[in-house]
């Protein structure tokens, strides 16, 4: 049987960068971190990472920050678009690499990676629609509908769906663009800015955390009686803070008032099954399609 070939994954992120080289979880050759700094200095280290392997890569899957065009037809395909992390908006990011490599190149947002990594070895096995969402530095949502991950015109935004407030809620959003967003009122940087503390300095008895799973709830609450899905995946580094899922499962089933029929909430809404690495891993998954699609010859 056929050695399987050697795959490159990335997972872009805003904070950090993870590059593997491997052919799934169970086999990863080489895996670095390093921090998000300039678009050349970043690239460049990725460039240097997959230069420095003892064996050449086959493809590279690239799950990106974003916004980005995922579109393949697009003149922009693979680029970071109107992204607010300053220096790297209208950056190219497939094709440098792909030029700088000269390996096929899979592109899409970190998400839907992550999502398409949960799919292929996670929580999302088995099911044909399902949502992954990010909350961490920012929020944001993969979407698998009917076994694919789902695009549209662009890409889901879900980590700015707009939410009610809460009364009593007089503290300034922070998100550049929205304000009260779900990610201007839940992602990391909100939870510190409104509560003057990082929110692993929170105690799990701060007020702060129940205020944070009703806005998350209100967004899976939306997402359930919009898409329907299978599972509700939450993972980032917010959702390290556990006791958040049962709170999140309650206010949950509270939005939802018994219109719609509910599965048992411990394993609707539930962490990834691949931890932190559904994105890089979810990268060698998208480059593993690009070499599929190269051998039945439909890319």
């Amino acid at each position: 049987m056929a050695e399987r070939p050697l795959l490159g994954g990335l997972e872009a992120g805003g904070t950090k960068f993870v590059c593997a080289v491997g052919t799934g979880p169970d086999d990863i050759r080489a895996l670095e971190r390093f921090p998000t700094t300039t678009p050349e200095e970043t690239l460049g280290r990725v460039i240097d990472f997959f230069r420095r392997q003892p064996e050449p890569i086959a493809a590279l899957g690239i799950g990106s920050f974003g916004p980005v065009d995922p579109d393949p037809g697009s003149p922009t395909y693979g680029y970071i678009t109107t992204t607010p992390k300053p220096g790297w908006a209208h950056t190219d990011v497939a094709g440098t690499l792909r030029r700088a490599l000269n390996v096929p190149v899979a592109f899409d947002t970190d998400v839907n990676a992550a999502a398409l990594g949960e799919q292929r070895w996670g929580a999302g096995r088995g099911l044909h629609t399902f949502v992954y969402l990010t909350i961490g530095t920012g929020i944001g949502g993969g979407v698998i509908v009917n076994g694919r991950r789902h695009h549209g015109r662009q890409h889901p935004e879900i980590g700015h769906l707009f939410i009610p407030r809460l009364p009593g809620d007089d503290r300034p959003g922070h998100c550049p663009f929205h304000g009260d967003c779900l990610e201007g009122l839940a992602s990391g940087p909100a939870i510190a800015a409104r509560w003057g503390r990082p929110a692993p300095e929170l105690p799990p008895n701060h007020p702060a955390w129940d205020e944070v799973a009703q806005y998350l709830a209100f967004g899976l609450a939306n997402l359930i009686l919009t898409l329907s899905p299978q599972r509700l995946i939450l993972g980032g580094g917010v959702m390290h803070q556990t006791h958040l899922f049962p709170r999140i499962r309650r206010h949950v089933a509270a939005c939802i008032n018994g219109y719609v029929a509910l599965p048992d909430l411990d394993t609707f809404i539930v962490p990834p099954a691949l931890g932190d690495r559904a994105g890089v891993l979810g990268a060698l998954a998208l480059a593993e399609e690009v070499m599929s699609g190269l051998k039945h010859g439909i890319l």
